[in-house]
Formats: structure tokens, C-alpha cells, sequence
């Protein structure tokens, strides 16, 4: 089979280099120069584990290849999938659609014989008729059909997500758009009904209610944990207890200082968005925007009022800056208001994240200092706040901290130290959800 895939982004080009790696002739359309070139000479843009590797490797096969001529890509293809971007419009909190509806424009122009065209970009109730709608327009006729296939990948782990899929919805309302994407799906069904074919509009809204249904439970457990603070219990053993249940589970239940990253955040203020429109709105869901903001925000009090109230002239220490571990993503990271507000606060602040730094440079304050090494970062800090749980920050030794630290306060907003060994070295700390009693 011959797929195109517009966008070689993070969706497009995982999605695409884990299609080529079973055998289908993808081709990646960057219309970025700076980018397309990158991957042209095999420079991955964004760091996802094992990415280059696969990406290397269907480069050599012969089956991935990247380009800026759509009507080559899209000539012969069985299937022309829309990867571009669906960030927040400023103003509304509703997801900018108007990279796909260019992109279904340019498509429906080099159309040549029968193709489904499928958005794997995360898009609202109704778009795949708008583009059907548009490629009517432009090509009275073409002989296509219109798909939806969200993507279920998670930053760190998406080339095993896409490979292992817990399930593959595919959203058609055609026998014949079915028959080509069950195909294309086909190596990666262990068992037929991993496969859900759903209508259009409903493939279209899983994506956004299954991040939505995450985002609650990262949220509840984040309020529980503050409960835990006040009343003297301990929500790690909270969140085990209630995820031993098998309706509950549990992931997602890691109390944090907020969520961020590309999906969560944009996903669930898109979903508010299309909730009210259509008259039915989610009140969990806003409730799931306002507490995770305010959560956000508040992180960087929780370091002031360990460092006894003021942070002005202390040297502090912010251990991970991206949204969460083995990815360089920045995007809604909590340590960004973090590191803010403690520079504000007259603090000298180092960071160190193993991936983000270049990521984090435009977005943090003028005035933080970038560390080359956790160590360096750590060299003579009255504090240290983990606020991304890499590995390399669980494997910290408390007994080295201490030769490198002035101070002794460790604020861990991800629990990834234990408090009764912390506290056993002298460390002043304060964890999530967990108190001293």
C-alpha cells in the first residue's frame, strides 16, 4: 500500500516512519524548509526514544521518504492522512483548524484517481464533513471518502503505542474507505475487534473524551492530594489502594504539580468549547481547566513558603522543565510559571532538564541559568524543586546532594524521593499529598 501523510510533525512522523516500518511506501510532506531538511539528512526535530533508529531504517528500505511535492505524494496513494497542527485559537479556546482545511484545499487539487482521505490531527465534531465539504468544492466529483483515525500516542512511548495500540479507531461511514484502512491496520490487530469503526463524528469525539476522562483523573488525584496535606494521610498509598480497583485502575493517578503538554491542555478547552455550543455543556471538564490552571500557578507558593516565605538572593535549583520525562516538549510545562515567579521573587534559579534545555531557552525569564548537568545544577543551591520525574532525578543520591547543596530543602513536586530517607539525611521535605505525621 501507498499512504501520504501531510505534516512531519510529531504525529505525522512517528505515525509515519511506524507505517513504513510494516511495509507501506509512506510519503512525509514538509512544507517547513528548516524541517524537511532535517530529515532529509536523518536529524530527528523532536527527541521521542527510538525514533531515529526507525526512521533510519525506512529510509534505507526504501519505504519512507520526505518531500515538499504533495501532488507526488498524494499521485498513486491509497490513503492521504492530515497530520498538520491544531493549536489553540487565541481568544475562543477553540482548536485553529485552518492548517487541515488548507491542507484538504491543496489535497483535493492533486487527486487522481480514488482516496480516502483521512485527519489524524486532533479536530472537533464536524470537520471531517467541512473537509468533504471543501474537496467538493475544489474537485466536483473526486472519487474519495472521508475519514477520521485519532491517534492514541503518548510522548516518550509513541512508537510502542502505535505498534502495540490498545485499540485503532477508524471513523467512515464507506465499505470502501473501511476495506483500505483495515488493511493498512491489519499487522497491528492481535485480535479483530481492536479495530473499532465508528461514524465519522464519533471517532472525531473519542480522541477528545479520552484525554478528557485522563486529564479528570490526573486532576482528581491532584485535588486528593492536597486533601491528604490538610487531614495528615498519604496519597500515595491513596492512589494505590483506589487503583487496586479494576474500575478505577491505576494510571493516571500520580499526584503532580499539573498537567500540560500538547494534548491535555488544548484538548480539554476544545472539548469545554464544543460542549457549550452544542448546548450540553461538560461542567466536570471546566472544572478540569480552572483546577489544573490555578494548580499550575500555585506550584511556585508551595517554593516560597518552603524556603520560609521569601526566595529573594536564594540560589534554587529546578530540576525538568518538560511537561514530563523522555520527550523535549515545553508545551503548557508547568516549570514555566514556575521558574517565573521564583525569578520575579528576586531568586537566583539554574535548570537543568536532560532534553528541554533548547526548548526552554525562549520561554523561561531572562536571567536563569542553564546548568550542563544535574550536578552543576545542584553545586551550591539553598533549594531544589524536581518538577519532571526523569530517570536520572530518581536515581539522585541523597548523600551527594548534600556535598553539592548549601541548603538542605527539597521540594519534589512528582514523589520520587522517599520523605523517611530524606528526612534521615537531614533534608528539609516537602513532598505532594504526603505530610510529616
Amino acid at each position: 500500500m501507498k499512504i501520504a501523510m501531510i505534516g512531519g510533525g510529531y504525529v505525522g512522523l512517528v505515525s509515519g516512519a511506524c507505517f513504513a516500518a510494516l511495509g507501506t511506501e509512506v510519503a512525509i510532506v514538509e512544507s517547513d524548509p528548516a524541517r524537511l531538511q532535517a530529515l532529509r539528512q536523518g536529524r530527528i526535530p523532536i527527541y521521542e526514544p527510538g525514533l531515529t533508529e526507525l526512521v533510519a531504517e525506512g529510509v534505507s528500505k526504501g519505504h519512507l521518504s520526505f518531500g515538499d511535492n504533495l501532488r507526488a505524494a498524494v499521485s498513486g496513494a491509497d490513503a492521504v492522512f492530515i497530520a498538520v497542527g491544531t493549536p489553540t485559537r487565541r481568544g475562543d479556546g477553540h482548536a485553529d483548524l485552518s492548517f487541515v482545511y488548507a491542507a484538504a484545499e491543496q489535497v483535493a487539487k492533486c487527486l487522481d484517481g480514488y482516496t480516502v482521505i483521512v485527519t489524524k490531527s486532533t479536530v472537533p465534531v464536524g470537520t471531517g464533513r467541512r473537509i468533504a465539504s471543501i474537496i467538493q468544492h475544489v474537485a466536483p466529483g473526486a472519487d474519495v471518502d472521508v475519514a477520521s483515525n485519532p491517534e492514541f500516542l503518548r510522548e516518550g512511548s509513541a512508537i510502542r503505542d502505535f505498534m502495540q495500540p490498545d485499540r485503532v479507531v477508524i471513523g467512515c461511514t464507506s465499505p470502501r474507505a473501511q476495506s483500505v484502512l483495515g488493511q493498512l491496520y491489519s499487522p497491528l490487530a492481535a485480535q479483530p475487534d481492536q479495530i473499532l469503526y465508528t461514524g465519522v463524528e464519533t471517532a472525531e469525539l473519542i480522541k477528545y473524551a479520552a484525554n478528557s476522562f485522563l486529564a479528570m483523573k490526573v486532576t482528581f488525584i491532584n485535588e486528593m492530594a492536597d486533601l491528604c496535606e490538610k487531614l495528615g494521610a498519604n496519597v500515595k498509598e491513596v492512589a494505590h489502594a483506589i487503583g487496586m480497583d479494576a474500575r478505577i485502575g491505576p494510571r493516571f493517578l500520580q499526584p503532580g504539580p499539573g498537567f500540560g503538554g500538547s494534548c491535555f491542555p488544548k484538548d480539554t478547552l476544545a472539548l469545554v468549547r464544543i460542549a457549550q455550543e452544542a448546548g450540553a455543556p461538560s461542567r466536570l471538564i471546566e472544572a478540569v481547566v480552572a483546577v489544573n490552571d490555578a494548580r499550575k500557578a500555585s506550584m511556585s507558593a508551595r517554593v516560597i513558603a518552603a524556603c520560609g516565605g521569601t526566595v529573594r538572593g536564594r540560589t534554587i535549583a529546578v530540576l525538568g522543565l518538560t511537561f514530563k520525562p523522555d520527550t523535549d516538549d515545553m508545551r503548557d510545562s508547568p516549570a514555566v510559571p514556575i521558574v517565573a515567579r521564583l525569578v520575579e521573587d528576586g531568586a537566583i534559579v539554574k535548570v537543568f532538564d536532560p532534553q528541554g534545555m533548547d526548548q526552554a531557552r525562549p520561554m523561561l525569564p531572562s536571567g536563569t541559568i542553564y546548568a550542563s548537568s544535574t550536578e552543576a545544577a545542584l553545586d551550591g543551591v539553598d533549594a531544589v524543586v524536581i518538577v519532571t520525574e526523569w530517570d536520572v532525578f530518581k536515581a539522585l543520591d541523597p548523600q551527594a546532594m548534600l556535598k553539592l547543596m548549601s541548603g538542605r530543602v527539597v521540594v519534589d513536586l512528582r514523589n520520587v524521593f522517599d520523605p523517611i530517607v530524606m528526612a534521615a539525611q537531614g533534608f528539609t521535605y516537602h513532598g505532594i499529598g504526603i505530610t510529616s505525621r
